[in-house]
């Protein structure tokens, strides 16, 4: 009978997927459960958890610093969407052209950022973006005759920096999702275009565009969420999680100074949840809004 129901088709499948439910319910739903539970509680180590009900909740929406983490996140999330979409697209796109030489390398070299470690590429961000006359920024800005910059000590300053490490990181995992795009539009479909006179821009536009809009969808939603939970790269380019007026936190940096840094693991446990709520809304608004949860037409 054992030998019987290991063997059964109907088993099988179920027997394949157990170790991903096994973890997904290890690693995700009992830790998240937990979080929200405890969103509901003062917790500090080493005392009894206390049932506060949305105190934690209610302090939260008027927390200026929690509001002021979200605003740097909200920011943070929206620029690098505006350039780690289209640009990563276009690079793509003119890579993917037969026209075009040592594809292979570029390929390797946009790509190779995403290999460095974020603590490497936080810190050597950190020397080049520095206040002193000899750091590699303000070398630059100099020969221009412009005076240093103390970058990571201003509101506009240090979100360049940020973006800058984030484009330099991202750049190349993004265009190597839009070149698996690109190979799966069939090249018919230019040679049509182009024997009816269309230009490079109307094929780009008519073809390219809307066949992209799921890699498109994904890397969307992926960046919206890798925006909204970035962490460590501000915590490396201002050595620490706290920025000079707080230029540079940002919700999970929050959730850091609050659960590891301060010890109140119920008020840091709220901050998650809310951060899941509003990746949650903004992620699945899109998705709706791009049509992704309507059935195709039969």
């Amino acid at each position: 009978m054992f030998r019987k129901f290991i063997y059964s088709q109907k088993v099988a499948p179920y027997v394949f997927v157990l170790p991903f439910i096994l973890v997904f319910a290890l690693f995700w739903v009992y830790p998240l459960a937990s979080s929200f539970g405890m969103s509901f509680q003062k917790v500090t180590l080493g005392q009894e958890a206390t049932w506060i009900g949305f105190d934690n909740y209610s302090k939260l929406m008027g927390d200026g610093v929690f509001l002021k983490a979200v605003s740097n996140s909200a920011i943070y999330m929206v620029l690098t969407l505006v350039i780690l979409i289209p640009f990563p697209m276009l690079f793509a796109v003119l890579i993917n052209n037969k026209l075009m030489w040592g594809r292979e390398f570029f390929k390797s070299s946009f790509f190779f950022p995403a290999l460095t470690s974020v603590v490497v590429a936080g810190t050597i961000f950190r020397l080049m973006f520095g206040e002193m006359e000899g750091s590699l920024i303000n070398s630059f800005l100099g020969l221009f005759g412009i005076e240093p910059i103390k970058f990571l000590k201003g509101q506009a300053t240090g979100l360049v920096a940020l973006l800058a490490l984030a484009t330099w990181r991202w750049m190349g995992v993004n265009m190597l999702y839009f070149l698996s795009g690109l190979k799966n539009i069939p090249n018919e479909y230019y040679e049509a275009a182009s024997i009816d006179g269309a230009s490079p821009f109307q094929r780009f536009t008519q073809i390219t565009m809307p066949l992209l809009k799921p890699t498109t969808i994904y890397v969307l939603t992926i960046s919206i969420y890798a925006g909204l939970a970035m962490f460590i790269e501000s915590m490396m380019l201002w050595n620490g999680n706290n920025s000079p007026k707080n230029i540079g936190l940002t919700i999970v940096g929050y959730l850091y100074r609050q659960g590891i840094e301060k010890n109140n693991l119920g008020y840091a446990a709220a901050v998650g949840i809310v951060l899941l709520v509003i990746t949650m809304i903004i992620n699945l608004s899109q998705l709706a809004f791009t049509g992704m949860f309507k059935k195709e037409d039969e």
